[in-house]
């Protein structure tokens, strides 16, 4: 479930406990479970890490990014129930990759910071890649502009590009990167746009209101660091809940009132196998 409000809440999260720390050992842990997706194998990744300094920890659409100071970096990508600790994980049964850090002195005592990955599913994948392998793998020919970078101008030259239903558009990560199926439907609610009209189609006001309300509902759920369902998986960096749940006008809230008009309630439907809420007075499939 990982999007970028929750993938951004995890990088705040870990940054002040890693940046600037160099990793003792990092190393895959023994689960009994699905094991996760590594590349290359844990064995080389603890030799090509060991002693090196984090230089930088940021994110990159849906995945976290651990730079080291030698060019190589970690690239995490929590995919379903992937989450980044600092703190006790949901349980320790589905833990999946472990990095110790250097001591650190603070009120003159000696501290030694675990950085886990946990994984339920065991979607996730963890890589270690050079700067070529990185740039091979996620620079602009794989990944679109950040969703929260983009501009009016950005949207004006990549959606009219598309005849796909524009929630479509939005999960396709080569289009604009970052956006995943609940905060898409969130969107489009705010921006008044219906999920299936077609993407070429639509005109210079909707893509005003469609930058706006991207950029709206998703620094509010950074605020409010993430969305926290009802299976309970999502968690912060120092395992709590995030609360933009409680935010939510239209996902996973089918058949109830609108919070927006009152006069509507809110419909399921299913596009390219997700399920899209939406609200049939706010957003009329005909302008």
């Amino acid at each position: 479930m990982p999007e970028l409000p929750e993938v951004e809440t995890m990088v705040r999260g870990i940054r002040p406990h890693v940046e600037g720390r160099r990793i003792i050992k990092a190393a895959r842990c023994r689960c009994a479970y699905r094991p996760i997706d590594v590349t290359p194998s844990a064995r080389s990744i603890g030799q090509r890490s060991k002693g090196q300094l984090i230089t930088r920890v940021k994110r990159l659409a849906k995945r976290i990014i651990l730079e080291l100071e030698s060019g190589d970096a970690f690239v995490i990508e929590p995919r379903m129930t992937g989450l980044m600790l600092v703190s006790d994980p949901p349980d320790r049964t589905h833990l999946r990759f472990e990095w110790q850090l250097e001591e650190r002195v603070e009120k003159g005592e000696r501290n030694t910071e675990t950085l886990l990955f946990w994984d339920r599913r065991g979607l996730g994948t963890l890589r270690l890649y050079s700067q070529q392998e990185m740039a091979e793998a996620l620079g602009p020919s794989k990944l679109g502009p950040d969703a929260l970078s983009m501009t009016l101008d950005d949207w004006r030259g990549r959606l009219p590009g598309t005849q796909r239903a524009v929630k479509v558009a939005l999960l396709d990560q080569k289009l604009v990167a970052g956006i995943g199926n609940l905060y898409a439907s969130e969107i489009l609610h705010l921006a008044r746009i219906h999920p299936g009209h077609p993407s070429d189609r639509l005109k210079v006001p909707h893509l005003k209101r469609l930058h706006a309300a991207t950029q709206q509902v998703l620094q509010t759920a950074i605020r409010y660091e993430g969305s926290t369902l009802a299976d309970g998986t999502y968690r912060n960096a120092l395992n709590q809940n995030g609360s933009y749940q409680n935010e939510h006008r239209v996902y996973a809230r089918a058949d109830e009132p609108c919070p927006t008009c009152g006069k509507s309630t809110i419909v399921r439907i299913v596009q390219a196998q997700r399920s899209t809420f939406y609200c049939q007075r706010c957003q009329p499939e005909k302008w």
